[in-house]
């Protein structure tokens, strides 16, 4: 009588099932560590500025044309058609933060790609998305640059924009790693009018910045006064002492393409043009960014 032959057990990174697994989610994890890091190195990417705001806003052409749209079938008698157009006007109106977005990230990109350096400075990067971050990309893509997407995998399907560099479009499971290449590699952020997203990567580099856990110098541009002054009162926060005065001292409101880009350049070659910074003692950093602070 012949014996039965087992087949081999899979290799256990070949086994999908284990992989996919609540076991395998620290494989899925790192995964999301190192495979953005190996095409960082392959893309020679040294640092980056990235761009928050809404996903909601559409360039000026685009609002313009949906409001046009919308008023030639509107009847006046009705009332969710009239909400509908003061939404498209508002869109219409909304609709510079994208077009200052684009020149703003166009402007940077403009500037950094004349930096004589080894590997790819300052670099736009956004989440991957429409609205601000689809203005971003582009504005970069119009420079002649290339820029990152760091997309999130989402119930409501968020699908990258066409403006990404291809080679520099990623998709993530989970929002932490995601978050921590946003922070990681920046060297500044630029936050534009936004919701809920935008206030959290907001708010978390200035509470690092605030209790100086940055092993860096990271830019912070507000854009838009009229907007976030609405939104948030810092100065009420330091009044009431719920910060001190100096923290308000973190990040600069800026109103225009030009302002904000000004003092990004100006910034950026102070504290990461200059002499290289020492790293903090015992601080480990990944080969891609060996030279930054």
């Amino acid at each position: 009588m012949s014996e039965s032959k087992i087949k081999p057990a899979p290799l256990a990174y070949q086994n999908q099932p284990f992989l996919d697994s609540p076991d395998g989610r620290i494989l899925r994890i790192l995964s999301e560590y190192s495979e953005p890091l190996s095409r960082f190195r392959r893309e020679q990417i040294q640092d980056t500025v990235v761009f928050f705001g809404s996903a909601r806003f559409h360039s000026l052409a685009v609002a313009q044309k949906n409001l046009s749209q919308l008023e030639a079938t509107i009847s006046p008698s009705s009332g969710q058609q009239e909400a509908e157009r003061k939404r498209a006007l508002a869109a219409v109106d909304m609709a510079r933060y994208y077009e200052d977005a684009r020149r703003m990230a166009f402007l940077l990109t403009q500037w950094a790609s004349q930096i004589p350096a080894r590997r790819r400075r300052f670099v736009v990067t956004t989440g991957g998305g429409p609205g601000i971050m689809e203005a971003a990309n582009l504005g970069a893509h119009e420079a002649g640059g290339k820029s990152i997407g760091l997309n999130i995998n989402l119930p409501f399907e968020q699908m990258p924009n066409p403006y990404i560099t291809p080679s520099l479009n990623f998709e993530f499971h989970y929002f932490f790693m995601r978050k921590f290449w946003f922070a990681y590699l920046s060297k500044a952020l630029v936050i534009f009018p936004g919701g809920f997203g935008t206030m959290d990567e907001l708010f978390e580099i200035l509470t690092l910045a605030q209790t100086e856990k940055l092993a860096k110098k990271i830019l912070v541009v507000i854009y838009g006064s009229e907007y976030w002054k609405r939104v948030i009162n810092f100065q009420t926060m330091a009044d009431a002492g719920a910060i001190s005065p100096q923290d308000v001292e973190l990040f600069r409101i800026v109103d225009s393409p030009e302002a904000g880009f000004e003092f990004l350049r100006d910034g950026l070659t102070k504290y990461h043009l200059g002499a290289e910074q020492p790293k903090r003692k015992g601080e480990a950093m990944p080969e891609i960014a060996k030279t930054n602070p």
